[in-house]
């Protein structure tokens, strides 16, 4: 059975430390926990209609349909990197701008259940891809935005993004 134990931190930049960090003490079997972590941004969307999902707690801020939509551009990417790295591949993947994609994804304007629908989908497959990895995969290192990245980190990283979308989630937008 292959492992994404809690990577160390040569594995990953230290500005994804601060996602690491989100991700509680106790979780050993981080592929169970971001399939928790789906079903528990699932049920929090159901809970919306669109006009709630299009609102912005401050001016310039994303939706949180912008929101979700930037979640899930930035798991495919690293979902990318993950495979990119784990089959071997030596180039260095680009970094994202994040705010250009939010910009450009047009999430604002869709269904809010077309998003949540997508983001279930995106995150079934994604842990389905990562279980397919075998260790020796899990284990291979590359880059990133010129930083180090190991296999490992990836599924952490990951679901650390996303702990701290929720807590914006309920911080700022009064949700969940």
């Amino acid at each position: 059975m292959t492992e994404f134990a809690r990577p160390a931190p040569d594995e990953y930049a230290p500005y994804f430390q601060t996602y690491l960090d989100k991700v509680p003490s106790g979780v050993t079997d981080i592929l169970g926990h971001l399939k928790s972590q789906g079903l528990i941004w699932l049920n929090l969307l159901r809970t919306l209609d669109d006009a709630g999902a299009e609102y912005r707690y401050a001016e310039g801020k994303w939706s949180v349909k912008e929101m979700v939509g930037h979640l899930i551009d930035t798991e495919r990417t690293f979902t990318f990197r993950a495979l990119w790295i784990g089959r071997g591949a030596p180039e260095d993947q680009p970094g994202m701008d994040q705010d250009l994609w939010v910009e450009r994804a047009g999430s604002h304007d869709r269904p809010l259940a077309a998003l949540w629908r997508e983001q279930h989908v995106c995150r079934t497959d994604h842990v389905y891809l990562f279980r397919s990895l075998d260790q020796t995969a899990i284990e291979r290192r590359g880059t990133a935005d010129n930083k180090a990245l190991s296999v490992r980190a990836i599924p952490w990283v990951i679901a650390g993004h996303e702990k701290h979308h929720l807590d914006v989630l309920k911080e700022r937008y009064g949700l969940g």
